[in-house]
């Protein structure tokens, strides 16, 4: 398992253009309603439905946890049809991601949903899955979500009632029920697993831990890495990049420090450690200001707990991390202060002065003027916090060995995993 934190070697030559990234970043520039420079591009296009000429308006912007996307949407005012849609602009992510949402409340209709092209939705209580790659991605709410569904299986239903007049029926029971989970009657759970890793669920309570929404963050199949498109070398050949791996890459750079020219070298890394037989949690009293400069290692399994704010970051999100505490409360406050999903137009009542009062307490405590408890839990037991009495116990710092669960394991992939007499297995396949 790659810490997302390692260096990713592009196409020849795109590391010594310095004015990539900044022409990249004035492209695709964070979404927020107070930029007015941050206008959609707008191209006269064919209407599909009427066959006129509508507006196709282009918006290149970023969102969090989503990174890049282009969103795009079209409008006739001849016929009146119009179509929204987005795209991902950025790079699939090291790891898949499923949410799955328990909705109760009418609230819950309401969250910000990004599904990308390759998401699946299921809604298990009515058996119900959209597949991968059969609608085009979209920025939209979980009512979206519903409406669409209901706007895609209404389509063809006059079709369907002239030729097959049962499955339309059929059809029309299922699509009342749809329609019932809009009122929100009774909980229902939505399920959207994305291999690509670039789709997204709002959490409303953020930064605090949201008991409705569970996030599971896993690797992908080979199957799942096919349907990407990541496997689209021949079996038993190199990769045309794998020897990027071997080789240091070596580009021009200013110095951060006095900005005379200087040398950067690069070099594509990926962890190797193994996965540990007990898992760790290690539970730290913050009292001090010195605390602030502990060594402090996270690997991308380590979920981070700070009780007194009511916060928890779960696992692979901020990927792995060699820092120092203070470094990773720093990393923590931009995540969550930074994401317009909870600012803004579209943000709820009272939501930013929550935000408001998390950055406070978390300057409190990197300023050693509030006590907290910051709690490292790594079922790989791979994390690590500096003890700055060793070889004596720390007397603020307390570290447990545990045996895993069922699902830690699960999603470590260790349940599937056979360690004793695969090579019977292998010599047979041959």
């Amino acid at each position: 398992m790659a810490a997302s934190g390692a260096v990713e070697a592009g196409p020849p030559g795109a590391a010594a253009a310095p004015s990539s990234a900044p022409a990249r970043d004035h492209l695709f520039r964070p979404i927020s309603a107070e930029d007015e420079e941050l206008q959609p591009t707008e191209i006269e296009s064919l209407c599909m439905n009427c066959y006129r000429n509508g507006m196709t308006r282009l918006l290149l912007t970023k969102i969090p946890f989503f990174r890049e996307i282009i969103v795009s949407s079209f409008s006739c005012e001849h016929c009146g049809w119009n179509n929204t849609e987005i795209q991902s602009a950025g790079r699939i992510q090291d790891q898949g991601v499923r949410y799955t949402l328990t909705v109760r409340a009418q609230e819950d209709m309401n969250r910000e949903v990004v599904k990308t092209d390759s998401a699946t939705t299921r809604i298990p209580e009515l058996d119900f899955e959209i597949p991968a790659f059969s609608q085009k991605g979209a920025l939209t709410t979980v009512e979206g979500l519903i409406s669409r569904a209901i706007s895609g299986l209404e389509q063809d239903q006059p079709t369907r009632r002239a030729n097959e007049e049962a499955v339309a029926e059929r059809i029309d029971k299922f699509i009342v029920k749809l329609k019932e989970l809009k009122q929100v009657a009774s909980p229902f759970t939505l399920v959207i697993d994305d291999p690509s890793g670039n789709s997204f669920v709002e959490n409303p309570h953020a930064p605090q831990k949201d008991e409705s929404l569970e996030i599971t963050r896993y690797s992908r199949t080979l199957q799942q890495e096919e349907m990407l498109g990541l496997r689209a070398h021949l079996p038993g050949r190199a990769h045309p990049a794998s020897h990027v791996v071997l080789q240091v890459l070596q580009f021009n750079t200013n110095c951060p420090e006095c900005n005379a020219p200087a040398q950067t070298n690069m070099k594509l890394v990926k962890s190797g450690g193994a996965i540990e037989p007990l898992g760790t949690r290690i539970t730290f009293h913050i009292t001090d200001p010195s605390d602030m400069t502990r060594d402090l290692l996270k690997s991308e399994t380590c979920s981070v707990e700070i009780p007194e704010l009511e916060f928890e970051l779960g696992m692979a999100v901020l990927g792995g991390k060699f820092t120092t505490l203070e470094g990773m409360l720093n990393d923590i406050r931009e995540l969550v202060t930074k994401n317009p999903f909870t600012l803004g137009d579209s943000s709820n009542p009272g939501q930013a002065a929550k935000l408001q009062e998390f950055s406070q307490k978390l300057d409190q405590i990197l300023e050693g003027n509030m006590k907290a408890h910051f709690i490292m839990d790594d079922p790989a037991g791979n994390s690590y916090l500096q003890n700055v009495y060793a070889p004596e116990d720390d007397p603020e710092m307390k570290v447990e060995q545990y045996k895993r669960t069922f699902d830690q394991n699960e999603e470590l992939g260790l349940n599937d995993m056979k360690t004793e007499g695969y090579e019977t297995g292998l010599a047979a396949q041959r």
